[in-house]
């Protein structure tokens, strides 16, 4: 485990499959970076913040890195694991 400053967050929708198996890949990957895993839906974001919806609710989920955009739809686990010993 290593001493990360890092923060990653999934953007979620209520009932999303996909949403849920992404959610299941980034928790022990996190952990072994000692990073809890942040989750938002973005429609229910959306009565703050229309624009988090409008650009990423058609193509959910999403993982981002230190609030940067790192993939969708899948984990890209091989290169979040590189950026996160960054």
């Amino acid at each position: 485990m290593s001493d990360s400053t890092h923060g990653v967050t999934l953007l979620t929708r209520a009932g999303c499959g996909l949403c849920h198996t992404a959610l299941e890949q980034l928790r022990p990957i996190c952990a072994e970076f000692g990073i809890e895993v942040a989750t938002v839906d973005v429609d229910a974001a959306a009565a703050t913040d229309p624009g988090l919806r409008a650009e990423y609710g058609d193509r959910l989920p999403v993982v981002l890195l230190d609030g940067r955009e790192h993939s969708y739809f899948d984990v890209d686990e091989p290169r979040l694991r590189a950026d996160l010993a960054k």
